[in-house]
């Protein structure tokens, strides 16, 4: 799979330590909606990417006692569907730990992918793009603070 970083412990993005997956495509929705930049991962849309296997991914995972869940995040998850739900399927083989989904659609925008996920237990998906002026918010389910307050995350299985 195509990705932009991985992070094998992070503390920021949810409340259990997490390895980070961040992918390596958008439609830059929040910019284009606000009509400027502000999407909070451009800089990693400079970044190299990063050819790497589901094995490799899942391996490094299992073998850290640190990460108790895995956080697939920006730039835009669900635009690389493919390599998201194989992810997700190969973690599945090998433990249940929570997956969050972090993503700038909307719920109602991607129904199809979600009735998809919830084939997998433990899923968690964080909705909602970043506007700009809006006020942050903390989250129940994920444990953190959003950006703005029309983001929410659901657990969705």
């Amino acid at each position: 799979m195509i990705i932009k970083q991985l992070l094998d412990e992070d503390f920021i993005n949810y409340k259990k330590p997490s390895m980070f997956i961040g992918f390596p495509s958008c439609s830059w929705k929040c910019d284009k909606e606000c009509g400027m930049q502000v999407c909070q991962n451009s800089a990693l849309a400079s970044s190299p990417i990063k050819d790497i296997r589901f094995k490799t991914i899942v391996n490094r995972y299992i073998n850290n006692p640190i990460t108790s869940s895995v956080v697939c995040g920006g730039l835009e998850p669900f635009d690389t569907w493919d390599d998201l739900y194989g992810l997700i399927a190969y973690l599945r083989v090998s433990t249940q730990d929570d997956i969050v989904i972090y993503t700038g659609y909307y719920k109602e925008e991607i129904e199809e992918y979600i009735d998809k996920l919830k084939m997998f237990p433990n899923l968690i998906v964080k909705f909602g793009r970043y506007i700009l002026n809006h006020e942050k918010h903390f989250d129940e389910v994920l444990g953190i603070y959003l950006a703005s307050d029309n983001q929410y995350a659901e657990r969705i299985s």
